[in-house]
């Protein structure tokens, strides 16, 4: 029998599902992102008594694509491996959706007054390499980030935080790293050795000293979600 009052489902006061959709959506942005390749000093000269300064080279998802990992370590740190796969697995499935939408809209026909098929294919349009490059990294540096953090946290409990936030890190974003920039880098136009390995390197350092940076704002915000997350003890 229907209820007769207007009944509603109860939702609960985790902080789990907000960082979850945080997550989902830096990871989404700084897909798109980073189908722009990007060169600090590219068109200058620089040298340093014997010591040439080379173009430092990345992609456009550099400054955001941090915020996902540290996002991760909050989740692995309060709600565990579990928790956190079936957050990587939501955000996979997110960005190829995302993924598909966006090729779909491209092969719709363009109205008479759309001037801007051509810009919205090179921007949006679903490159299959940089798609593969994206999931695969994702997926494999996400989930090992998760389980390194996981396993130091078996072994450490709750002292040395800073440990398995920093430890995790340099697993996952050098598997992260590595497998993009590796199934990517031609597809934005890296064609040298050597700009591949600065694209590796660059990448792989720049997200690594950002969770270093930031991980007394990461400690606060773990800390500020364990004592209001009625579950975690």
């Amino acid at each position: 029998m229907a209820p007769a009052h207007v009944a509603f489902a109860r939702v609960g006061h985790s902080f789990y599902p907000g960082i979850l959709v945080l997550f989902t959506a830096v990871l989404m942005i700084s897909n798109i992102s980073a189908t722009k390749g990007v060169a600090f000093f590219g068109d200058t000269e620089f040298a340093l008594g014997p010591l040439q300064i080379l173009p430092i080279i990345t992609d456009g998802g550099f400054f955001l694509f941090p915020l996902a990992y540290i996002l991760g370590d909050v989740l692995s740190e309060v709600y565990g491996f579990a928790a956190t796969r079936r957050a990587v697995l939501f955000g996979f499935g997110a960005v190829a959706l995302s993924a598909l939408c966006f090729w779909l809209t491209g092969l719709l026909p363009p109205a008479d007054f759309y001037e801007n098929q051509d810009s919205f294919d090179a921007v949006l349009g679903v490159v299959p390499r940089m798609l593969l490059a994206g999931l695969a990294g994702y997926l494999v540096g996400q989930l090992l980030n998760s389980y390194v953090l996981v396993r130091i946290k078996a072994r450490t409990q709750e002292k040395h935080l800073w440990a398995r936030l920093i430890g995790s890190t340099v697993v996952g974003e050098f598997a992260d790293t590595l497998i993009f920039c590796a199934i990517a880098a031609g597809a934005i136009g890296i064609t040298t050795w050597s700009d591949f390995v600065n694209f590796v390197v660059v990448g792989f350092l720049w997200k690594t000293l950002v969770e270093i940076v930031v991980l007394p704002v990461t400690y606060r915000v773990i800390a500020y979600v364990k004592s209001r997350e009625p579950s975690y003890g």
